[in-house]
């Protein structure tokens, strides 16, 4: 049952948890960082001799510690505790837990559906973190490790920051807040699906001339061949996805939301901790 306000009889809405100054800067930084680890390729020249492959090890040394900022950026700013810490450790696991019951079958994933829900709920600071930690998580689990995996887990913490960053998180409930994560869940799937590709396409050899990467060509003229890549190679697998999340959403989002909300209130997560004198002992 849900929690209610004293004499009023309305439900508690679980507040996700706040983006302060601290973490906000942290997370633009890693954006920052990721827009120009997955982008710098086309503006190399054709002697750069660069691929993603080769800067995916400096990529991954360099997100690590500011996923680590980001978490103590939001400590700083919010008080976020060790129940905190606990549900993002129980949340990274569930998902890393699903991704391979569809991974390999037209892009049926859904640890994607979890991911839009938790960063609902948790904010966009926290949903991050557990976007990049899931992804880190399954990649273990799965054997998944190689060059795209820092590339993986920054698209998945943008993916699940996107859901903590919609409107009315306060007030919109029942279906259109399941038919705005529905909308969200699909567009941000073909979106990640995009980006990783951007990530993989710079460096894959033996393709056709039309939609190859051709370092050193006008910006444009090689977002056309990316354009054409995409939808010849990953449009298939981003619909996939992006189906299974709007199924996902809308048949049992609601279950999942109150479930992840009730947890939310529990955890009391911004609560404030006080201190309180000791009463005086009555002289004897």
């Amino acid at each position: 049952m849900a929690d209610r306000h004293p004499g009023r009889g309305g439900p508690v809405s679980a507040p996700a948890i706040r983006l302060g100054p601290r973490s906000v800067a942290a997370l633009a930084l890693i954006g920052g960082i990721g827009v120009i680890a997955f982008g710098w390729p086309l503006l190399a020249d054709a002697d750069s001799g660069l691929a993603h492959s080769a800067d995916a090890p400096w990529l991954f040394a360099a997100l690590l510690p500011l996923l680590v900022a980001v978490v103590v950026a939001t400590i700083a700013d919010t008080g976020m505790d060790a129940k905190a810490v606990a549900m993002l450790g129980v949340l990274a696991a569930v998902g890393a837990a699903l991704r391979p019951l569809g991974a390999g079958t037209a892009g049926l994933e859904p640890m994607f559906f979890l991911m839009v829900l938790s960063g609902r709920v948790l904010g966009p600071g926290f949903g991050f973190v557990l976007g990049s930690v899931t992804m880190f998580a399954s990649a273990l689990l799965t054997g998944g490790v190689g060059p795209w995996m820092p590339f993986q887990m920054l698209s998945m913490g943008w993916f699940t920051m996107g859901a903590g960053l919609l409107p009315g998180p306060d007030r919109l409930r029942g279906r259109a807040e399941l038919a705005m994560l529905g909308l969200y869940g699909a567009l941000a799937a073909f979106a990640y699906g995009t980006v990783m590709n951007l990530q993989g396409w710079t460096y894959i050899g033996g393709l056709s001339s039309g939609v190859s990467f051709h370092p050193g060509d006008p910006v444009h003229e090689n977002l056309v061949r990316f354009l054409t890549y995409c939808a010849a190679t990953s449009f298939g697998w981003d619909l996939g996805r992006a189906a299974l999340t709007v199924v996902l959403t809308l048949t049992i989002g609601s279950t999942v939301l109150k479930a992840l909300r009730r947890a939310t209130r529990r955890a009391n997560f911004e609560a404030q901790v006080t201190f309180e004198a000791p009463g005086r002992v009555p002289p004897g």
